[in-house]
């Protein structure tokens, strides 16, 4: 009796790269149909669980909204009300919504959680964030730069400012899959995992994208077409928050960093944001960045995988 399919998870920015272009396009179009009244009923009849662990604005919501956008119905359960509190192992827990529900968007502390999450279910799991990695984010970030550059990332130089976290592993994996040139600045202490960035430069060498880094945001700044920062304290790290903030000093994106980068270059930020440590109010509140660009389009990048999810893209040439 053959075996019943895979489903299709995404633990990674990985798990969809090869497919990225054809991803991000398709975000466009579900950006687009949104705003005409009309989304694909992708999940009709289907239930989308949220297991968080840690707290959320944009995730959980971007979730919920693009749940009943494609038809179907999310239900949220934060990790507080369910048997995991109470010692329920990972494994039962994932036998147990495989029964009900049709996909799982799991944010957690550890990656290891997620991946166990995924090893036991018989039906998607999608990686909300976790230690490791933020897929959905980066999707959101390569969406957003795909409508700034018109999809061209060739030739394109994205300058990453501050901790060598998720966000930044998640990055360098997505503009090594898409070609697009990335520079890292972090304190010499809060550098990238170095089997991530491994794995990236082994992808940039197939798309022709440059990975440098580096513990100069100076040098990390100059000529660039974007620039990207993240909060100095992730959630989990608040016992760490005075030597980070020291760490971290010099590492502020201003406006006077912007200045280092091409004519119309802009910030981003994957929120929420420490307004005065990581980046200015000016930045923030003025015309040269796509932040907000970014936290909207959690929403279309996130329906455009879970379509993925559901519907397997055509394999696709890398960019």
């Amino acid at each position: 009796m053959p075996l019943p399919p895979q489903p299709r998870h995404i633990l990674s920015v990985l798990d969809y790269a090869d497919d990225l272009p054809q991803i991000l396009r398709r975000g466009v179009e579900l950006k687009a149909e949104r705003r005409r009244g009309r989304s694909p009923p992708v999940l009709k009849g289907k239930t989308l669980a949220l297991i968080f662990e840690k707290s959320s604005t944009r995730t959980r919501t971007s979730f919920e909204v693009g749940a009943h956008d494609l038809g179907g119905q999310s239900l949220y359960l934060s990790s507080k009300d369910l048997q995991l509190g109470r010692g329920e192992t990972i494994a039962d827990t994932a036998r147990v919504l495989s029964r009900f529900v049709d996909v799982i968007g799991y944010r957690a502390y550890r990656h290891s959680d997620v991946t166990e999450l995924a090893r036991w279910a018989s039906i998607p799991v999608i990686n909300a964030l976790d230690d490791l990695e933020h897929p959905c984010q980066i999707a959101a970030d390569l969406l957003t730069l795909h409508e700034r550059w018109g999809g061209k990332f060739k030739g394109r130089r994205l300058a990453f400012i501050g901790d060598g976290n998720n966000v930044l592993h998640s990055l360098l994996l997505g503009a090594a899959s898409v070609g697009l040139d990335i520079a890292a600045a972090t304190p010499r202490d809060y550098g990238p995992r170095p089997d991530i960035v491994a794995a990236a430069r082994e992808r940039a060498k197939e798309s022709g994208s440059a990975i440098d880094l580096t513990d100069d945001p100076k040098t990390a700044a100059k000529g660039a077409d974007a620039i990207y920062t993240d909060v100095w304290v992730s959630m989990g790290e608040e016992a760490e928050a005075a030597q980070r903030e020291g760490a971290f000093k010099g590492y502020q994106v201003n406006d006077a960093l912007l200045d280092l980068g091409k004519p119309g270059v802009f910030a981003m930020h994957d929120l929420p944001a420490h307004r005065g440590q990581e980046i200015t109010d000016a930045v923030m509140d003025g015309t040269r960045q796509a932040i907000w660009d970014q936290a909207e389009n959690r929403l279309h990048a996130q329906k455009a995988l879970i379509e993925w999810i559901f519907r397997p893209a055509r394999a696709t040439s890398r960019r």
